[in-house]
């Protein structure tokens, strides 16, 4: 092996080694490495030295942060890199949960049984720094080969998260999973875990998988979305063949998510991609309560405003992030918006479009629209078009509100440079012109500064002469 390993590293290593101690890269970096794919930060096990001499010999080459000292871990950030050195360490479970062990570190742990703590045999193997030995104490190097996931020992039953990471593990590289390790994942109690846990592992298989359905198959094959009883309903949920011959609602589902992943590259922003494959995981949540069969067809009404409820409790489970909530709930309540305005194209007017666009982004809900197009298999799906999202961007761009919702022409501070006071009237003013120029009849701001005028002056009591005798104020007095 000769990877391209930063010379910091390399010298950390040696000075580790003259120190009387060794060192590993272990982890996700050897298996990515092994895989020939881009490989992230850097986990460095140390062995035979004690915690002091492996900080006095790290400060000489930057800042140690211990905010992991009581685990055996130390973060650095140099040359633009994240080394973490963690200490091996023996584990014992004392309680439910992720977080239920009781950790005990041991630099003078042989790498074998270090190792044996790990999830998989993949995620098992060792290279030793400076000299680049590979140690695989378990089998990993012929799983990567034989494209597997198996776990270790038992003992991978003590942690309910590695049936998340297994699942996300196999849809990113497309492994299959031993079957002994399906038992065992099968068994897990996903409800001990925190919800920000099973967040982080979904995050993992919806953006980085180029296929994320392969790990919610999975899911499916060992009977882990008992937890997820949102999506476990749309197996078996009948669509209608001419719409939907590809299958069942939890097939239709499937395919749309690996559409949204071909579509993730489009966008730029973390939050951005993962609303867009919310998106298009949720987007028929509402089908399985309003799916009827009537008139010789399977027809579901209103699932896309039925869809929010049980979108809101499935992301309830993973999350408390309320904007990326709203947003995926949005998409739902909205996906089918671009193929009817498009179906009624010579019939609807620019307002419609104009208020769509203050109730989504519409470049954002075409994707998730355009997913759940070609994620079927009728003739017009399989040519890769959206003729409706095309032609919905293009009157969009045309109308100025493909990447920004409209705005208000009429301005308060305008108002009141006319003499109106503030208060309910002048707010009515505003919502009244907002109306008008969504529907087009108030083109511009100076359009909207005369509307404004001339309908102040129309409201205003006409001005009488102030009487000498009663010493009364004239009508032009009377606020607005």
């Amino acid at each position: 092996m000769n990877p391209a390993l930063p010379s910091t590293l390399l010298s950390i290593a040696n000075e580790i080694r003259s120190a009387g101690g060794e060192s590993y890269l272990v982890g996700g970096w050897v298996r990515d490495y092994l895989m020939e794919l881009p490989c992230g930060d850097f986990d460095v096990e140390v062995y035979g030295l004690e915690m002091e001499r492996l900080l006095d010999l790290l400060k000489r080459f930057g800042k140690p942060n211990l905010v992991g000292k009581s685990f055996g871990v130390v973060t650095m950030n140099l040359d633009g890199h994240i080394y973490d050195f963690a200490f091996p360490r023996q584990e014992q479970k004392t309680s439910v949960g992720h977080r239920g062990f009781s950790v005990n570190t041991d630099p003078h742990l042989d790498f074998a049984t270090a190792s044996s703590r790990r999830d998989f045999t993949v995620n098992a193997m060792g290279l030793r720094l400076p000299d680049l030995e590979l140690l695989d104490c378990h089998g990993g190097r012929d799983d990567l080969k034989r494209k597997i996931l198996r776990h270790i020992s038992p003992a991978f039953s003590e942690d309910p998260l590695r049936a998340l990471r297994a699942v996300q593990f196999a849809a990113r590289f497309g492994f299959d999973i031993h079957p002994g390790t399906q038992k065992l994942c099968a068994a897990q109690s996903l409800e001990e875990l925190p919800p920000e846990r099973i967040f982080g592992e979904f995050k993992k298989l919806l953006l980085q998988s180029a296929q994320p359905s392969i790990g919610f198959e999975w899911m499916r094959r060992m009977d882990m979305l008992r937890y997820f009883p949102e999506l476990e309903t749309l197996i078996g949920v009948a669509q209608e063949p001419d719409w939907h011959p590809e299958g069942d609602v939890w097939t239709h589902t499937m395919m749309v998510l690996d559409q949204a992943a071909r579509l993730r590259s489009e966008i730029e922003g973390e939050t951005e991609k993962l609303a867009l494959m919310l998106g298009a995981l949720c987007h028929d949540l509402g089908k399985p309560t309003t799916t009827v069969y009537a008139d010789g067809r399977w027809r579901s009404p209103a699932h896309d405003t039925r869809g929010e409820g049980p979108t809101r409790s499935f992301l309830a489970r993973m999350t408390r992030e309320t904007d990326l909530v709203q947003t995926v709930v949005t998409y739902v309540r909205e996906h089918l918006k671009p193929a009817l305005l498009h179906k009624a194209k010579h019939e609807i007017k620019p307002g419609a479009i104009r208020r769509l666009a203050l109730r989504v982004n519409i470049g954002d809900l075409v994707r998730v629209a355009k997913a759940d197009h070609l994620g079927r298999t009728t003739e017009e799906s399989l040519d890769g078009l959206f003729p409706a999202g095309d032609w919905l961007l293009e009157q969009s761009q045309q109308l100025n509100v493909l990447e920004q919702r409209p705005k208000p022409f009429l301005t308060g501070q305008y108002l009141l440079s006319l003499g109106a006071q503030p208060g309910p009237g002048m707010g009515e003013l505003i919502r009244e012109s907002f109306e008008l120029q969504l529907e087009g009849e108030i083109a511009d701001v100076a359009a909207a500064e005369a509307w404004a005028r001339k309908k102040l002056a129309s409201i205003r009591p006409p001005v009488v002469e102030r009487s000498r005798n009663t010493g009364g104020h004239s009508a032009s007095d009377t606020p607005l």
